[in-house]
């Protein structure tokens, strides 16, 4: 196995997200860590049965706000490669719906790195949550972290 120069590899589709792929994109045998993070769809909030998420995002803007994530990360960590996926569209229970992946030559960078991407993605990347519930109502959420307005959020007739 050769290993590539240092690459962000970043995803924003509505294709099914697969932990293996982000596996293969990153691995180099001079890294002795690979550190993944998966955030899939869960089947509550605040008491509300949730059946399903749908992502929407300002695709443009939103990979350009990644890249400038991953030039933070290798400014402050000596890391290999990084990759950012998310998904858009419908997101079924269990299903992923962001994985980011960063391989190192040691664990604490990658882990740390991992933790600061998802950290920095929630804050500051274009990408909107709806929420829809087992009794059909549906509610667009934004982050507890984002910086931006939750007036940009699309379809926004939140409370």
């Amino acid at each position: 196995m050769e290993c590539k120069e240092s690459q962000n590899i970043i995803k924003i589709s509505h294709d099914v997200l697969k932990c293996d792929d982000v596996y293969q994109m990153i691995g180099c045998p001079t890294c002795g860590a690979i550190s993944l993070f998966v955030g899939t769809t869960r089947d509550h909030f605040e008491g509300k049965k949730v059946v399903e998420l749908e992502y929407e995002a300002y695709i443009p803007m939103a990979e350009k706000e990644i890249e400038t994530i991953c030039a933070e990360v290798r400014l402050k960590w000596q890391v290999k490669h990084i990759a950012v996926y998310h998904r858009l569209g419908l997101v079924k229970i269990g299903e992923a719906s962001v994985i980011i992946g960063i391989s190192a030559t040691h664990r604490q960078e990658s882990l740390q790195a991992v933790q600061y991407c998802i950290d920095r993605l929630k804050e500051k990347v274009p990408i909107w949550k709806k929420e829809v519930y087992e009794d059909g109502d549906s509610d667009w959420k934004a982050n507890k972290e984002c910086d931006w307005s939750a007036e940009n959020m699309p379809h926004n007739d939140s409370k």
